[in-house]
């Protein structure tokens, strides 16, 4: 190009600038009442903290759902990581019930609907929860490489999150080990 105007034809064809596909980072949080337990839920934030900014600097897109109380909540839809998930992660508190299961169910029906608008995009999952359910079947596939982080504490540990990983077909790691 000459002074910024076309000089060929191949000049005027569209050219992305990047080839490499988007980024999804899809994260789910157990915020129940039993992630206050021996200071499990603070450590979490921790890690989310870390994993925001991660997002933040690799301009990853971030989708964060919570299950806590009676139903899932999405507090972020697909929107890129920004600053602002750290003032969100200051005023996450723990309590209610465990509606991870509907949660997860949830999280299934909108990754299926974000690969039809984005199906180059790479998807991720963080599953984060102490594993305390009363039962883990009927667990939905959701299709997408993934990390649950075991978040369970104290002096007896039920070692569900460990089965509520190999159902969903996604890695395993305690908190501690991270």
């Amino acid at each position: 190009m000459l002074g910024g105007r076309p000089q060929r034809r191949e000049d005027l064809l569209y050219r992305l600038r990047s080839r490499s596909p988007h980024e999804l980072w899809l994260v789910v949080v157990d915020a129940s009442a039993s992630t206050r337990r021996h200071q499990a839920l603070r450590d979490a934030k921790g890690l989310l903290a870390q994993l925001f900014d991660d997002a933040y600097r690799q301009r990853a897109r971030m989708a964060l759902l919570t299950a806590s109380g009676q139903s899932p909540k999405w507090q972020v839809q697909g929107l890129k990581a920004a600053k602002g998930l750290v003032t969100w992660l200051d005023g996450l508190g723990a309590g209610g019930g465990t509606p991870l299961l509907a949660a997860l169910s949830e999280a299934r029906h909108w990754l299926v609907a974000r690969r039809k608008g984005y199906p180059a995009e790479q998807q991720r999952l963080l599953v984060i929860t102490d594993g305390r359910l009363k039962d883990v079947a009927g667990l939905p596939l959701l299709d997408c490489p993934g990390l649950l982080v075991d978040i369970e504490r104290g002096p007896i540990r039920l070692g569900r999150a460990r089965e509520l990983a190999a159902g969903l077909q996604v890695d395993y790691r305690h908190i501690d080990d991270l």
